[in-house]
C-alpha cells in the first residue's frame, strides 16, 4: 500500500481504509508540539528537524547510515473519516495481535495514529500512548490526502490542511495520550510545496520511509518479509500497517522480520531516536 516515497513525490500507493492497533490502559493528557525546534532529545522537548527553506516543515526518511545498525518499524494506525460504518458493522481495524507480537519480542516502535481511530478506539491509543515501548504520532484527522491524485484518498484543502493535523492532536489528547510526538505523516506519503508550507509553524516534522514492506493487503507473509529484509539498511524508516481488515499479515511478518534482523545485528529503535541522531539535519 505505500510504496518508497521522496521528497516532494507522492509515493505511497494507500488503500482509503487502512487502520490501526492496540490494547487499553490508564488515561492522561497531551499537547501538539510547538516548541522551538530542537536536534537533540530532551525530558520535554522530542527531538525535530531544522526547517527547510523558507520555514518550509522538514522531512524526514531515514536516520544515519554510519552510526550503528539502528532500524525504526513504525505502524499506521489508518482509519478514515467515514469508516464509521464499518466499524459499527464489525469490521476490525485494530490488531492486537501484533501489538502483542511487539511487546513479547521487546521491540519499540512509532505508530502513526490518526485522529478518526483515536476517537473510535480511544482505549487503546491511551494504552499504546501511556507505554514507554511505543511513541504515538500524528497520521492526519481524517486520513484525506494532502495533495491530488493521491491513489484515490479524498482530499483536503489547502486551507483546511492545519486544522486537520490540529484536530488530530485534539482527539488523541481526548483519547488520553500522555505525550503525542511532533512527527506527522502524510496520508498516502502524498505532499509537495503546497502541504509543506500549510504545515509550517506547527513545529511537526514529517517523517516518511525508505523501506516499503508491502504488508497492506499482502496475503503472502513470506514475500513480505523478504521485501523488507532486504531493503532495510541501518538507519531505516520501515513502513507497516496494523490493521486485521487490511493488512492481515503482519504480525506473522514482524514475528520473522524481527529475529532474522537482530542476527544481522540491527538494534530497533523508535522515530525519534533516529531522528535524534540525524542532528537536526534530513
Amino acid at each position: 500500500m505505500i510504496p518508497l516515497a521522496r521528497r516532494l513525490t507522492a509515493v505511497c500507493a494507500l488503500g482509503a481504509a487502512l487502520t490501526a492497533c492496540g490494547t487499553a490502559g490508564p488515561a492522561g493528557t497531551a499537547h501538539p508540539a510547538k516548541s522551538p525546534v530542537s536536534s537533540s532529545p530532551s525530558p520535554s522537548r522530542p527531538p525535530l528537524l531544522a526547517p527547510g527553506p523558507g520555514g518550509l516543515t522538514p522531512v524526514f526518511e531515514h536516520g544515519p547510515r554510519t552510526l550503528g545498525k539502528t532500524v525504526a518499524l513504525t505502524f499506521d494506525a489508518d482509519m478514515t473519516a467515514d469508516e464509521g460504518r464499518r466499524a459499527a458493522s464489525g469490521e476490525h481495524f485494530d490488531n492486537p495481535g501484533l501489538i502483542a507480537a511487539l511487546r513479547s519480542l521487546k521491540v519499540p516502535a512509532t505508530v502513526f495514529m490518526t485522529g478518526r481511530w483515536a476517537d473510535q478506539y480511544p482505549a487503546q491509543a491511551r494504552s499504546l500512548g501511556h507505554e514507554a515501548q511505543f511513541e504515538v504520532a500524528n497520521h492526519s484527522y481524517s486520513h484525506y490526502a494532502f495533495t491530488e491524485d493521491c491513489y484515490g484518498l479524498p482530499t483536503v484543502g489547502a486551507d483546511r490542511m492545519r486544522s486537520d493535523v490540529e484536530r488530530a492532536y485534539t482527539s488523541l489528547r481526548k483519547a488520553g495520550v500522555p505525550k503525542p510526538m511532533p512527527y506527522f505523516r502524510f496520508p498516502g506519503g502524498c505532499y509537495d510545496r503546497q502541504a509543506l508550507r500549510a504545515l509550517s509553524g506547527l513545529g511537526v516534522t514529517a517523517v516518511q520511509w525508505d523501506v516499503v514492506s508491502g504488508d497492506a493487503f499482502a496475503t503472502d507473509a513470506d514475500a513480505v518479509v523478504r521485501q523488507v529484509l532486504d531493503g532495510v539498511k541501518p538507519g531505516s524508516v520501515v513502513v507497516m500497517h496494523c490493521t486485521r481488515s487490511a493488512a492481515p499479515t503482519t504480525e506473522r511478518v514482524v514475528r520473522s522480520v524481527v529475529p532474522e534482523l537482530r542476527k544481522r545485528g540491527y538494534r530497533f529503535v523508535k522515530v525519534s531516536e533516529l531522528v535524534g541522531e540525524s542532528g537536526g539535519h534530513r
